[in-house]
């Protein structure tokens, strides 16, 4: 990227009726597409690792999933809800801060974050081969072509895509009819996380971001109503783990 193209320094997300944070504006609209863009949230960015941490002794390394994701911290928010971003180079696993993860898709087929989705695959497969007595052991194939079927179900029937979705059908999986077949501890961290969902760090709404070119926000609304979407900005704004699945928004 030359010195005088767009840098990836912020952007503007919303969270939606899906329970999922998705970008409508971005610093680099040269190199990224906002259509159909979802952005991790920080309880998500959480249940994540603690997903990947029971890979490690599989052999997966935790600098991978470092390096698949773009840091964001909070900046501001609006009286409609949206949030804007900036961008940091710190570590979302090492780090005590609460971060939004944009995963690096600037190569969607060699990139960091599609190795980062060949070796939690890679690694998924591994462990439930290692807890489940298969008569015929799961292989990498088996289980993306299980989750390539469920993700163009979704997307006949106009279910868009978020990337926690992906991540988590990954990590996640269990092969149809050996649900009860993990340890119970094993599937205890995997997938009762709600309560950690739940909750959000608290924004601090700053009425002082001015429009420009790049950042276009909807007019209209009555300017009581307004206050009253302020009051109740911290109640509104909640993240939810949302149901499984994995289609593309196209």
């Amino acid at each position: 990227m030359s010195k005088s193209s767009p840098q990836l320094d912020w952007c503007i997300v919303k969270v939606s009726d899906d329970e999922n944070w998705w970008v409508e504006e971005i610093s680099d609209p040269i190199h990224w597409d906002v259509d159909g863009l979802g952005i991790v949230d920080p309880k998500q960015v959480t249940h994540i690792i603690d997903l990947c941490d029971s890979l490690r002794v599989y052999g997966f390394d935790p600098s991978i999933l470092e390096d698949a994701f773009f840091k964001f911290r909070i900046d501001s928010a609006t009286k409609d809800k949206r949030v804007k971003l900036s961008r940091v180079k710190v570590s979302i696993i090492d780090g005590d801060e609460e971060l939004f993860a944009l995963p690096n898709i600037m190569d969607e087929e060699k990139g960091p974050y599609a190795d980062f989705l060949d070796q939690i695959t890679k690694f998924r497969v591994k462990m439930l081969n290692d807890l489940i007595d298969f008569e015929q052991k799961l292989t990498i194939d088996e289980l993306e072509d299980e989750i390539r079927e469920r993700q163009n179900s979704d997307l006949m029937e106009g279910i868009p895509v978020h990337f926690f979705n992906e991540i988590t059908t990954v990590l996640e999986y269990v092969p149809e009819g050996f649900e009860g077949d993990l340890d119970e501890e094993i599937s205890s961290s995997s997938k009762n996380k709600d309560a950690d969902l739940n909750e959000f760090p608290e924004i601090e709404v700053d009425e002082k971001i001015v429009e420009d070119e790049t950042m276009k926000w909807d007019d209209g609304g009555d300017s009581e109503k307004d206050e009253d979407d302020m009051d109740d900005i911290d109640d509104d704004i909640i993240i939810k783990k949302p149901k499984r699945g994995r289609p593309r928004k196209t």
